[in-house]
């Protein structure tokens, strides 16, 4: 499952308009490279110079949009593409991986992540009633779509509002919840709709990826865990793998090790160390599974990534 190809640049003229000017915003304000807090809660601005993969990492929902550029993310063994075209939402937590397919100093990649609170969606259904949200058969908890010219003019009203900064705290949750809804009733609105609805079984999963991500060192036995979000066995693991494109045991394997390899390279624990504090007993086995994910066993990974730094 993956998006359409990026093309470059974007055909319509309205969008290329809006496009090129969220560029020149995202050029002014973000300072450096890399994502940059802005002055708008939960706003951050991406810029980078280089093509950069980056590792493995656990992703809190968002919506991720490109100014310039294009970029793939990895889902477990499946990769999704998007562009100036394309807009990116992630619904649900989940370790995902991704890379910059074109970027330079003179063409840096330009974009802007925008974090969701499925809270805000709950209280905006709550709020408005039934908006007439596209019903599709449940997927992934990521998804790449076409962008229009409505969700992208309110995000460049949203980003406009860091040169005006005193009319931030009265507009930019205004404009934050147009751009949930204009979501909402996108063709895959259905998604966010179905993660902030409490009587959902994709709900459910949602509460079972949050205590995989706040327990990911204990010991995991499935019936405990349906029990824990009130799902059978079965109907847990076949949901679960429907949104995250993982069994909850794969999930939890990716989280520890991801963790590891951060105790590994920033706080310069040993492996075994550092596999015992995520919840492995046998070295050998977090060295087999590390290698698996990474590609190399953990005294050869670390010495890769330091040559790059």
């Amino acid at each position: 499952m993956s998006a359409p190809e990026p093309l470059h640049p974007p055909l319509d003229p309205a969008l290329e308009r809006l496009r090129q000017e969220l560029a020149e915003l995202i050029q002014r304000h973000g300072v450096g490279t890399s994502g940059v807090p802005s002055a708008i809660a939960d706003l951050f601005l991406v810029r980078y110079e280089q093509s950069v993969r980056s590792m493995p990492a656990l992703t809190q929902p968002a919506l991720c949009i490109l100014a310039q550029g294009s970029k793939e993310v990895t889902l477990g063994e499946e990769t999704y593409l998007y562009d100036p075209l394309h807009y990116m939402v992630v619904s649900v937590a989940m370790p995902i991986s991704g890379v910059l397919l074109e970027a330079s100093p003179e063409n840096p990649s330009l974009g802007i992540r925008l974090d969701i609170d499925p809270a805000e969606i709950n209280s905006l259904i709550a709020e408005t009633g039934p908006m007439g949200v596209p019903s599709l058969p449940s997927g992934r908890g990521l998804y790449v779509e076409r962008l229009d010219t409505h969700l992208l003019d309110a995000l460049l009203r949203l980003i406009r509002l860091l040169d005006a900064p005193k009319d931030i705290p009265v507009l930019a949750p205004l404009i934050r919840r147009e751009i949930l809804y204009r979501l909402l009733r996108g063709p895959q609105g259905s998604r966010l709709y179905e993660i902030a609805m409490a009587n959902t079984q994709t709900h459910r999963v949602c509460q079972a990826i949050q205590w995989l991500n706040d327990y990911f060192h204990k010991p995991l036995r499935i019936e405990d865990l349906a029990r824990e979000v009130n799902l059978s066995a079965s109907t847990l693991h076949h949901r679960f793998k429907a949104v995250t494109s993982m069994s909850p045991l794969q999930y939890q394997k990716q989280l520890r090790l991801q963790e590891a390899r951060r105790l590994m390279l920033n706080d310069g624990l040993e492996a075994s160390v550092a596999g015992y504090r995520v919840g492995y007993e046998s070295p050998s086995q977090f060295s087999r599974e590390y290698s698996r994910l990474y590609g190399a066993p953990p005294l050869r990974d670390m010495a890769r990534l330091r040559s790059t730094l």
